[in-house]
Formats: C-alpha cells, structure tokens, sequence
C-alpha cells in the first residue's frame, strides 16, 4: 500500500472511531489524549505569527467598535437622535467596506443574558458525555443536533471543536426542541437577538443607501441558527485549528464569545490575521458572503477563523446566523447598487445553491465561493 494509500486509511479510521463515540473533542479530551490524532492535524495552517502573518501587540490594527447607545436601548431622552443615528451608519458602512466585521456595544442586550447564554452553551458541552449522545446526529433536518465539525471527513483536516446546533429560532415553537440544560438561556438570548435583527437590517440598509425597512422587504435575515461552538483546551495547539479559515455564506452572523480569546480576522489592507479584541459586553458581527453579493461588493465578507484553545479553560461562543427563511428563493445585486459603471457583479443564486457549492469546494478551509457566482461583465 502506497503512503497516501495508508495514511487515508488511518485518517477514514481515525473519523469512524471518533464518530462511534458520540463523544466529540471532549471525549477525546476527557479520554486524557496528550498526541493529536492525525485527522487534526493542519499542516497548512499553524498558530505561529512568524510563519502565518498573524499580527499581535498594541500597534496591530483593531476591529471598528460602534456603539449603539441612544438606538438599541430605546432612550427617548436621547437629543438629536437623526444626527446620531447617521453617525452610527457611517460607521457601519466604513466598517462594513473595510473590515466585514465590527462590534456593536449598548445593543440592548442586558449582559446577564450574554453571561447566562455562554454559561448554558459550556453546561452543555461540559455535561456527562453519556447525556449528550442523543442528540449527537448529522440528520441536520432536525432543529437541535449536537456533532464535531459540519464537514466531517478524512478527506478535510478536522477542527478542535464541538457545536450543538439550534436552528429555526425565529420560529414560536422551537422552545420544546432544545436540550433542557441550557433551553431557557438559548431561548431568552434568541428573543433578544431578533429584536437586535431589527435594528441591524434597518442599519444595513442605510449604509447601502436605502431606505430603512430595505433588507426587511428583502426577507433576508428572516432565519436564525444558532450554533454554541466549544472549543477544548488542545494539547497540541500548534499543530491545529479551532475554526479553520473561512468566510460564512450567511447574509449576517452575530457572535458572542467569552474571554478565552482566539478569533481572528483576515485584514486585507494588510494581508494578516488579526486578533479580534475582548470588549466587555460586545457583539461581534460579521459581513456574510450572501450580503457581499447582493451589495454588490459594497460590503465585504470576511475571512476568520479561531486558534486552538491554549490555557486551562475551554472557549465558548454563540454563533447565530442570518439568512432566509425561503432557501431557494434567488438573489441577486440590489437594483439600487447597480450602476452603469458598476454594473451587476453576480448572478442571481439561492441560500440552498449558494451553500451546497460552498461546501462542495471545501469552504471550510479557505477556499473561496464568491468568485463562481461572478457574471462576465467585470
């Protein structure tokens, strides 16, 4: 058997194994694993600044912070609330153009639910394995599945991490669907989340330069996923990836992380990684690849990942996703983007086209998706 042959075969080994457990990473970790097994192993990506571009310290670049005081809680008492409001959108646009990405605080979400979401999302993970079992599943029709990794192959280096997946949140009768151990902080955190979702699809629009309720009308933000991402201490960090490199083919995502640390993003203005850093109390949201599309590259989709978990303590974050409710309803560049000079830069797709060819090119490790859907005019 040739070398690629055997290591295949060990790799397709290794997945099986893993799989039977029902245990994820944290099996692996509770099992007292001090070598990562080769399915782990990213030998195109490591956590070293000098041989990946990561770039640290006080003189790195920092991911905008845009603060929503006076709109997202509300404050009648707020003067001059227009001038405001078109300062906030300003900010977002330059952040949305430059970045992909930026951190909202003052959102209206009382940070004892942020606290209590990532709490609930670790009691989850952390519980007996033998408890969470059954609701490990790749059947991803139901609405609450725990796995390791969506895209689970030998094929396609593994990441260092566990998700329990809660989908269809913006509907009123998921409540019975989600683990009981953490269901009344997924389900008080949610309802925060699409009162938010209001306020960022009105934001959004305007800094395309439409009006308010545009992306509303749109239904583009219509559905809401949510994934509690747990990320183990690794005993081999250099060696893998919490989150390999990747850009998300949602519309919008809103993520909330705790204070291990370890998300970066991709800055093009430098070509490095940098650390995205701890705001107390923050939102971090994120440019998808569907919301660059339909701005016609007016706003960017940004590339990100996340370091293994060094340290004593697992890394918590809540991730939920913003698409349509309708997953083969095309979309296209917005009209109102489109100019003579600038004429339509995609072809019109569907969520459920968009995503299968993502992940039909392995999106989950770098490769980009965009380019495919390009018309020929540009």
């Amino acid at each position: 058997m040739k070398r690629e042959e055997a290591v295949l075969c060990e790799r397709q080994k290794e997945v099986k194994q893993l799989e039977e457990t029902k245990a994820g990473v944290k099996g692996l970790v509770d099992s007292g694993v001090a070598k990562l097994p080769t399915i782990f192993v990213h030998s195109l990506h490591t956590n070293s600044a000098k041989e990946d571009n990561s770039c640290h310290g006080i003189n790195q670049p920092q991911v905008p912070v845009i603060d929503l005081h006076g709109l997202a809680d509300h404050d009648d008492e707020m003067m001059d609330k227009n001038k405001l409001r078109k300062e906030m959108v300003k900010e977002l646009k330059e952040a949305a153009e430059k970045w992909g990405v930026f951190q909202i605080i003052n959102h209206g979400v009382p940070l004892d639910v942020l606290h209590d979401m990532l709490e609930g999302g670790r009691r989850f993970h952390e519980q007996h394995q033998e408890l969470k079992k059954d609701w490990y599943s790749r059947d991803y029709t139901r609405k609450a599945i725990f796995y390791t990794n969506a895209q689970f192959t030998a094929q396609v280096p593994v990441d260092w991490r566990d998700t329990l997946r809660c989908g269809d949140l913006q509907k009123p009768d998921h409540d019975e669907s989600i683990p009981h151990v953490c269901r009344r902080e997924i389900c008080h955190y949610s309802k925060h989340l699409l009162l938010l979702r209001q306020l960022m699809s009105e934001l959004l629009s305007e800094a395309l330069g439409l009006d308010s309720d545009y992306m509303a009308r749109l239904g583009c933000l219509n559905s809401m996923n949510l994934l509690c991402q747990y990320y183990p201490v690794c005993p081999q960090p250099h060696l893998t990836l919490g989150t390999a490199e990747h850009s998300d083919t949602s519309f919008m995502t809103m993520l909330l992380q705790d204070t291990t640390g370890g998300l970066q993003v991709l800055h093009d203005d430098h070509n490095e990684w940098v650390d995205v850093k701890l705001v107390c109390g923050a939102l971090i949201v994120i440019i998808g690849d569907l919301m660059q599309l339909i701005s016609n590259d007016k706003m960017k989709s940004v590339k990100h990942r996340v370091l293994a978990t060094q340290g004593d303590t697992a890394r918590v974050s809540v991730a939920c996703f913003f698409d349509s409710d309708d997953k083969l309803k095309p979309y296209g560049p917005i009209k109102e983007t489109v100019t003579e000079d600038d004429p339509p830069r995609y072809k019109q797709t569907s969520y459920l086209e968009y995503s299968a060819h993502y992940y039909s090119v392995k999106g989950f490790i770098g490769s980009p998706t965009l380019p495919h859907f390009k018309t020929n005019i540009i």
